[in-house]
C-alpha cells in the first residue's frame, strides 16, 4: 500500500519554507516531489529600488547564517561592474570574516546533526564552540549576525593588534575540539549506526544534479570556488579541498568538520600574511552601463551574484543563486530508498537554508485517512 507523506512547508525554526511530497511503499520512500516559492521576499526586485551601496544591506539579509559571504559576493560583483578593486588588506579581512563565518556555519550544522540523531551532549558541546566564533565576529565587527563588514571599495573595520591574541586563543581551542568531534562522528557506534550508509548520493548523480559545496564534495566532486576561481585573498592563500567518496550523511559530516580545520589553518595564514595599508578606496559616484557576474564559496556551496547597471544610481537588475537551490534536487535522490524515520537527518545533511516542518502528515491514498507524525515520533520509528 502506498502513502503520500507531505513534509512542510512550515517550520518555526528555519528561514525558508519548503514542501516535500514523499511517496512511501511500506517503509521505503519511492518518490519525492518538492515545491519552491513559499517565502518569496522580492529581494531581487528590491535591489532595483536601492542604490548600489544600500543593495549590500539587502544582500546581507538573504541569510542570517551566511550574511557575510552574501556581501562578499555582492560587493565584489559591484566592484567588478564599476572596474575598481579593494586594497589587499581589505581582501584579507574579507577572507578572515568569510572563514570565521564558515567555521560558525559548519559547527552550527554539526550541532543540528547531533540533535537530529538524539546526541544532545555533542549538540551542546559543538554549539559552545560556535559561541566562541560568534564572540570573535562580534569583537571585530560589533555584531553577531549581520556584520556589515563590506562596503564598495573595501571594508568598514580593521583587524587591530589587540584582536590577534583573542583570535589565536579561540583558533587553538577550536582546533583541539574539532579533532575531538571528528573522532566522535567517525568512531562512536551510536553516531555511525545513524549516519553511515544513509542518504547516499553518488558522484555521478551529484554531477548530473549540479550539487554544490560540501554536499558535492562528500560525493567525490573535487571542486571549490576558493581554489578553482579565487576571490578575496584566495589567490595568495592555498586551499586544501576536502573530499570524501561515500556520499552518505557520515561523509557530509567528515567533509564539513575537515573543512573547519582547513578554515582554521587559512585564518592563521591570513593573520600572518596580512599586508599593511588602506582598508578601503573611494567608491565611484556614478556607475557605468555594464553588467557583471561573480561567484564565491559560501559555507553551503557555490553562491552566484549578477548585477546589471543602465548607468543610473540603482541596479537595473540583480540576480542571486543561493547554494540550497542547487542542492534541493540531490535531496530527492538522497531520500529515495530511505525510510520516513530517516527524513530529518537526510534532509539536514545538505545543511538546507529553508523552512521545513517539525511534523509530518501521513495520508493513505486509498482510504483518505491521515495522521500527524511529529519529528520526535519519526525519531522513535528509527529506534
Amino acid at each position: 500500500m502506498s502513502f503520500v507523506v507531505p513534509v512542510g512547508p512550515q517550520h518555526p525554526a528555519l528561514e525558508e519554507p519548503e514542501h516535500f511530497r514523499i511517496t512511501v511503499e511500506g517503509e521505503e520512500i519511492v518518490d519525492v516531489n518538492f515545491r519552491l516559492g513559499y517565502m518569496h521576499r522580492g529581494i531581487e526586485k528590491a535591489f532595483e529600488e536601492k542604490n548600489f551601496d544600500r543593495a549590500l544591506y539587502l544582500a546581507e539579509r538573504i541569510c542570517g547564517i551566511c550574511s557575510g559571504i552574501h556581501t562578499v559576493a555582492s560587493v565584489e560583483t559591484i566592484e567588478q561592474l564599476a572596474d575598481i578593486e579593494a586594497p589587499r588588506r581589505a581582501k584579507y579581512i574579507r577572507t578572515m570574516v568569510a572563514e570565521l563565518e564558515r567555521v560558525h556555519s559548519h559547527l552550527l550544522w554539526a550541532g543540528i546533526a547531533a540533535h537530529e540523531i538524539g546526541f544532545m551532549t555533542l549538540f551542546q558541546l559543538v554549539w559552545r564552540d560556535r559561541e566562541r566564533v560568534m564572540d570573535v565576529l562580534e569583537m571585530l565587527s560589533g555584531n553577531r549576525v549581520q556584520y556589515s563588514a563590506n562596503k564598495i571599495g573595501g571594508v568598514r573595520f580593521d583587524v587591530k593588534p589587540k584582536h590577534l591574541d583573542k583570535i589565536t586563543n579561540v583558533l587553538n581551542q577550536l582546533e583541539e575540539d574539532t579533532h575531538h568531534y571528528i573522532d566522535v562522528f567517525t568512531s562512536d557506534e551510536t553516531v555511525i549506526a545513524r549516519v553511515q550508509g544513509e542518504g547516499v548520493l553518488s558522484k555521478k548523480k551529484a554531477k548530473e544534479l549540479s550539487a554544490v559545496g560540501p554536499t558535492a564534495r562528500a560525493s567525490g566532486v573535487d571542486f571549490d570556488v576558493r581554489r578553482d576561481d579565487p576571490y578575496c585573498a584566495y589567490d595568495e592563500i592555498d586551499v586544501d579541498v576536502k573530499v570524501a567518496e561515500a556520499g552518505d550523511v557520515l561523509a557530509n559530516a567528515k567533509v564539513r568538520l575537515l573543512e573547519t580545520l582547513e578554515s582554521i589553518r587559512i585564518l592563521r595564514e591570513a593573520v600572518d600574511r596580512m599586508p599593511q595599508g588602506k582598508i578601503a578606496v573611494q567608491p565611484p559616484k556614478e556607475f557605468p552601463e555594464a553588467q557583471a557576474t561573480n561567484r564565491v564559496e559560501a559555507p553551503r556551496g557555490e553562491l552566484v551574484y549578477h548585477f546589471k547597471s543602465d548607468g543610473g544610481e540603482h541596479p537595473f537588475r540583480g540576480k542571486v543563486r543561493a547554494p540550497t537551490l542547487g542542492n534541493i534536487p540531490p535531496i530527492v535522490e538522497k531520500l529515495k530508498g530511505e525510510t520516513v524515520a530517516e527524513v530529518p537527518i537526510v534532509v539536514a545533511s545538505i545543511d538546507p537554508c529553508f523552512c521545513c516542518t517539525e511534523r509530518v502528515q501521513v495520508v493513505d491514498k486509498d482510504t483518505g485517512e491521515s495522521k500527524i507524525v511529529t519529528k520526535e515520533e519519526m525519531r522513535e520509528m528509527r529506534e
